[in-house]
């Protein structure tokens, strides 16, 4: 089992990211590759080894928080690898794990992949599993709706505050959000205005 890798960013793409360790190239599959992109030094990668009859996959993500929700993710039935990191992709692990402990069905339904029977699903093997991640918010009450979470205004704040510690400039990100806000709906993440923004960063 390989449970994090560390070394340098060689390429990405909009699906995974390839890491240099010691002269060994790894693809590592992610939810959103663009936010190890900024890096330039070495890079710590925390990932699942995912084995199957016909491929060996790596996936990978910046916090063991989003590790540890995938894992528990690809436990439910239904829920493979590629829909786990679709569901990371279109929220964070707290609006995700709040969305299950409110059993907000709505909110579930709205994430890559995910229909009724498997938004229902999620809830009832997970509501109880997920001590530790986002658990924080949970315990103190203060965790808001999720449809209050990804409105355009708010989302776009924390979006750039997470921007703004990868090292862009306020400049960079007024210039990025003029671009963006005319098509922003507010079912946009957090990590998915990330995404956009990212990729209008790198072509720019």
């Amino acid at each position: 089992m390989i449970d994090f890798l560390r070394g340098q960013l060689v390429h990405y793409e909009a699906e995974y990211i390839v890491l240099d360790v010691n002269g060994v190239g790894y693809r590592v599959f992610c939810p959103n590759p663009f936010v190890f992109a900024k890096n330039e030094g070495i890079v710590t990668v925390y990932t699942h080894h995912h084995v199957r009859e016909d491929a060996i996959l790596l996936f990978g993500f910046p916090t063991r928080e989003e590790q540890r929700l995938f894992r528990k993710l690809i436990d439910v039935s239904g829920i493979g690898p590629r829909v786990a990191l679709g569901i990371l992709s279109g929220g964070t692990p707290t609006t995700v794990v709040n969305a299950i402990y409110q059993e907000n069905i709505t909110f579930l339904t709205k994430l890559p992949g995910i229909g009724k029977k498997t938004a229902q699903r999620m809830i009832l093997d997970l509501k109880d599993k997920l001590d530790g991640i986002g658990e924080a918010v949970y315990q103190t009450g203060l965790f808001a709706e999720p449809s209050a979470i990804v409105e355009s205004g708010s989302a776009w704040t924390e979006a750039r505050d997470a921007l703004k510690a990868l090292g862009y400039t306020e400049t960079e990100l007024d210039k990025v959000w003029h671009e963006l806000k005319g098509s922003v709906s507010a079912e946009d993440t957090v990590d998915i205005l990330m995404k956009k923004a990212l990729k209008r960063l790198y072509v720019g």
